[in-house]
């Protein structure tokens, strides 16, 4: 076991203050994903700041209408909340696909969203990865690849982004909230919080390492059908082989407004407007969904062991349009 220091602050400028006297420190909240990474030897801190203490837990209205969500929200709290389950029901249904009820228990808001990648050989501190060593290269592009990127990818890295919950946000266009160090704070789209690879796998969001989410902001609910589907091995405790958040919104026959985020694919939670817009004025039909689905993998490329993504995304999508729209 490798020695690190403790505290614990009483307010998020303070925690952020803490992280940044201490180079490499990290913040814990639940710690599911965390602790098993020290445990493996993949993250190291020499200090840990528990945030668990700072009044981070609530889930609040705004005045537009939208919901505010603390960054310590649990994810089993999240799921069950009335407002969550009424308005925006795609996101308690991405919640409880994820994990077990006992992890649900214990992870937050914050750190489900900043949750690092399940790729085999970054938890394999004998594999080469450049996530984990900057430079020592990628063993899952030859190595089994199964569950790793089609899209957004480089040669420096193939790894997906976890998350159920990100998706879900993705699609309901969320932004995230933070504090720093010298008490600046800022408001980050959701769609800029995670980064791709490109040269510098190992730097996954644009936040600065004294930077602390401290919530997520969920505009109005725009109605219509909210779906999410998730592919995976087994039936629970797994990760997303392709996922599909979905907001559908139609007037008579003709879909109006419709967002569509995937899990499973990249290194972010992937979304693509031209897709969509392929679909609107449609009756989201099987036509209008294979149109979509060419836009939606333009450029994608399988590694070997999963390009059974590439047919299995257009099914899922397919599927998950057909319930939309009523017609599965």
């Amino acid at each position: 076991m490798r020695a690190f220091s403790y505290e614990r602050p009483s307010s998020p400028a303070e925690a952020a203050a803490a992280v940044q006297r201490h180079p490499g420190a990290k913040f814990i909240a639940g710690g599911t994903n965390l602790l098993d990474l020290m445990k493996l030897d993949v993250e190291h801190p020499p200090h840990l700041v528990d945030v668990n203490r700072l009044g981070l837990d609530r889930i609040e209205t705004t005045a537009d209408g939208g919901l505010r969500i603390g960054a310590l929200v649990r994810n089993s709290d999240l799921a069950a909340d009335a407002r969550v389950r009424r308005e925006h029901p795609l996101l308690a249904r991405a919640l409880l696909s994820g994990a077990s009820a006992q992890l649900r228990n214990k992870a937050t808001t914050a750190g489900n969203l900043l949750q690092r990648t399940r790729c085999f050989y970054f938890y394999d501190a004998t594999k080469p990865c450049n996530k984990r060593v900057p430079g020592s290269g990628c063993a899952a592009l030859g190595g089994f690849n199964r569950i790793h990127a089609i899209l957004g990818a480089s040669e420096h890295c193939i790894a997906v982004h976890p998350s159920d919950m990100a998706v879900a946000m993705r699609a309901l266009e969320a932004r995230v909230d933070t504090v720093a160090a010298d008490g600046r704070t800022r408001r980050i789209p959701i769609a800029e919080l995670h980064r791709l690879p490109g040269e510098t796998p190992q730097v996954e969001t644009v936040l600065a390492p004294d930077e602390l989410i401290t919530g997520v902001l969920l505009p109005p609910p725009v109605g219509g059908r909210q779906l999410y589907r998730k592919v995976r091995d087994r039936a629970s405790y797994a990760f997303a082989l392709v996922s599909v958040a979905a907001v559908v919104v139609r007037e008579g026959g003709a879909v109006t407004q419709v967002r569509l985020a995937f899990g499973g694919l990249a290194a972010r939670p992937w979304r693509n407007e031209a897709a969509e817009r392929r679909l609107v004025g449609t009756d989201g039909g099987p036509a209008a969904c294979r149109a979509a689905a060419d836009t939606l993998l333009d450029g994608a490329r399988g590694h070997g062991h999963n390009d059974f993504k590439i047919p299995l995304l257009r099914r899922t999508l397919a599927a998950t349009l057909a319930q939309a729209m009523d017609r599965a």
